[in-house]
């Protein structure tokens, strides 16, 4: 009997993230090069990939499924970072303030809705492959607001490799920032979508947190797109996360393609999570 999922797949050849064996044997030239139908797609606005994402759902695609790939993707490309950082440091003259840079646990700050589901998932990979993971739900509701979020931070919970953080405000995260150069990367899984206005707390520390990391030479990765810069527009809130690389899903997106969007994203990769064909009228 054929499940949902297997009949609604995507007809392109690309092996799907959850599904790869390979993906996080992959540096981030290899990512793009295995996602490179995704990454010559035309792009789209946000709301066009809501709209496809539950078309995608509707044919029988659970989003729990989505999720998974998408997070599984984030983790190949930290995986990716973190290799590659390791490697930049053991060829450079290395300074006593940089030594113990990048010996602490990957930090994820997700946000309680799907971007931070993706940020959960990525958690759960990563630690799989042996890399330790401070997971902080960035939220004053002590658990994520959507049911597949709240599934991965629940599945989070047995994972000895990864530790689980609840900050529902901003001195909780001015906290977490105290040693934040000794962070192997900083994962931005805030928001997936631009903001009205100004940022709110505690949103907005962690924010700057992403930011001040990145000041102290630790990588950042963003998810779907810098947290205050628009999907569709590319414009930015202040404060907006500074990333160095951005992995985004399905299509490219407009907003990641404007001078603005280009000037925060850093390098951006484009994964694909399985939405089929059918529900793509892009």
């Amino acid at each position: 009997m054929t499940t949902p999922d297997r009949a609604a797949r995507a007809p392109r050849g690309d092996r799907l993230p959850a599904d790869d064996p390979k993906l996080f044997e992959l540096d981030l030239a290899g990512l793009a090069a295995r996602w490179a139908d995704a990454m010559d797609c035309a792009p789209i606005t946000a709301a066009q990939m809501t709209g496809t994402d539950a078309k995608a759902q509707r044919l029988g695609v659970s989003g729990a499924r989505l999720m998974e790939h998408a997070g599984t993707a984030v983790a190949a490309v930290a995986r990716a970072l973190i290799v590659g950082a390791a490697a930049s440091a053991s060829q450079a003259v290395r300074s006593e303030a940089a030594e113990h840079r990048g010996t602490g646990p990957v930090l994820a700050l997700c946000g309680p809705g799907n971007n931070g589901g993706d940020g959960f998932v990525a958690a759960r990979r990563l630690a799989a492959h042996g890399i330790r993971v401070a997971v902080v739900l960035v939220s004053a509701s002590s658990r994520p607001g959507t049911p597949d979020a709240a599934r991965n931070w629940d599945r989070l919970g047995p994972v000895s490799l990864v530790e689980r953080i609840h900050a529902p405000v901003a001195r909780d995260i001015a906290t977490l920032g105290q040693g934040i150069e000794r962070a192997a990367l900083v994962i931005d899984a805030l928001l997936g979508t631009g903001v009205q206005g100004g940022l709110r707390e505690p949103v907005r520390t962690a924010v700057e947190l992403c930011n001040r990391a990145r000041a102290a030479g630790v990588p950042v990765l963003a998810v779907d797109t810098p947290t205050a810069c628009d999907l569709t527009s590319g414009e930015l809130s202040d404060p907006v996360v500074r990333a160095d690389v951005t992995v985004t899903f399905h299509r490219p997106k407009t907003g990641l393609l404007t001078r603005r969007g280009r000037m925060v994203a850093g390098r951006v990769l484009v994964a694909p999570i399985g939405i089929p064909a059918a529900a793509d009228r892009a």
